[in-house]
């Protein structure tokens, strides 16, 4: 997988290049839903990534965030595919706000098998081969030791949906307030899956997620020494709705806190 994970890290940081010096100053801002932002420099970084992924590997599969593509077909299980989302953030990108990424996962067979996740503004490039480890600007990367809920602090996110179901999520971060010892809501799921990889992060959980925002991230924090799974502890994929991420010593106890309030309704 060697090939993949380089083209995946040069291809994310020249997407990146395009990023950086755009931030904030976006000209033709497009909204998907109520609050889901596409920009022209989306499109122009999706465009560099989907052509330099089809003249390397022109057999491979790739779904990227702003063709709309359909992550859920049968095929997809067996032949290698790359996702790709150009810019994670969208919407921190243009009100200025720093933090944003590239994130390009390769999966094969239903597993993840190299991933890159970089972040222009600070120049932090996380990777990782499958059994190969995770590393940040070339560091290897291991997730937090924090083994208590209340010493740990967590992050998530809130879906496209969330005007439509803000008790149900708030619910859920209520919980987690009062468990953990802090939570976070930054806005950018690649790079939330990274910072758990890389300890300043003990957890991370969210729902609706496409597999573009999380292919890279899910295999970044297993080779760095973590979990990810469903919210009831079914072995993960990209294709499934509900993330959990964790440095391992907290899966159970957050995994026990999901249940609670899966049997509450919320």
């Amino acid at each position: 997988m060697l090939l993949q994970s380089r083209l995946a890290a040069d291809l994310a940081r020249r997407a990146g290049s395009l990023i950086a010096d755009a931030l904030g100053q976006a000209r033709s801002v497009s909204f998907k839903s109520e609050v889901d932002l596409v920009t022209e420099v989306d499109l122009a970084a999706q465009a560099l990534i989907v052509e330099g992924i089809g003249d390397a590997f022109p057999g491979d599969r790739i779904i990227a965030e702003e063709d709309d593509g359909r992550p859920d077909e049968p095929e997809l299980q067996e032949r290698g595919c790359w996702y790709v989302d150009p810019i994670d953030g969208t919407t921190n990108f243009v009100h200025g706000l720093p933090h944003v990424a590239v994130s390009i996962g390769y999966v094969e067979a239903g597993r993840p098998r190299a991933a890159a996740v970089y972040d222009p503004c600070k120049d932090e490039l996380f990777l990782a081969q499958d059994g190969s480890g995770a590393f940040l600007n070339g560091r290897r990367l291991g997730v937090s030791t924090t083994r208590t809920l209340d010493r740990a602090l967590l992050v998530t996110g809130f879906p496209y949906d969330r005007r439509q179901r803000v008790d149900a999520y708030l619910a859920y971060f209520r919980r987690f307030m009062c468990a953990a010892q802090d939570l976070r809501r930054l806005g950018c799921a690649s790079l939330d899956l990274c910072y758990v990889a890389a300890g300043r992060f003990d957890g991370f959980w969210e729902w609706k997620l496409q597999p573009w925002d999380t292919a890279a991230g899910w295999l970044i924090v297993q080779e760095a020494g973590g979990l990810v799974s469903d919210f009831d502890g079914a072995a993960y994929h990209p294709r499934l709705p509900r993330i959990l991420a964790t440095n391992g010593h907290l899966h159970a106890q957050a995994l026990e806190i999901l249940a609670e309030l899966s049997r509450a309704g919320s």
